[in-house]
């Protein structure tokens, strides 16, 4: 691998993640951070895993811990797992929350990708603790969402 390549792919990949986000509606802060650290990628003279021996990824402008260690992974795996879980699309039945009350496309993807929510029963469920009503991205109430839940898993058994 020439010098810059580990830098060109780093890069491609924050840049995509970035977007990723964008699309899923993720904080901004985030989505500007991925494009800072791929920008700066690109103008560092050295490779990157060069200043990762060095220990000195944190030195780069606009990388800080977190990244350094997306970096890290990237390095040791050739990957970065939270890339791969942007990529992989919700399955089409849970896409498909999206059109209940009070669910939104982004809020479907944080409850399956990040609280692992997967089937009605789980999301019921989750309804029923009122943790959903803590998360900003909820905007509907839990009364008529847990209705429209029950019809649904209702029309699933039938």
């Amino acid at each position: 691998m020439n010098m810059k390549e580990n830098n060109q792919r780093l890069a491609t990949i924050f840049r995509s993640m970035a977007d990723l986000l964008a699309s899923q509606r993720a904080n901004p802060y985030r989505v500007r951070a991925y494009k800072r650290a791929a920008d700066a990628l690109l103008v560092i003279e050295e490779d990157v895993a060069t200043l990762a021996e060095r220990r000195e990824l944190e030195d780069i402008e606009g990388i800080g811990t977190d990244l350094a260690k997306k970096i890290e992974e990237f390095l040791e795996t050739g990957t970065i797992r939270a890339y791969q879980e942007l990529q992989v699309p919700l399955p089409t039945e849970v896409r498909n929350w999206a059109t209940l009350p009070g669910l939104s496309e982004s809020l479907v993807a944080y409850l399956y990708f990040r609280l692992g929510i997967r089937t009605l029963p789980d999301l019921d469920q989750l309804i029923r603790s009122h943790l959903l009503r803590t998360l900003p991205s909820f905007s509907g109430s839990e009364e008529h969402l847990l209705q429209a839940v029950q019809q649904r898993i209702q029309a699933q058994e039938r």
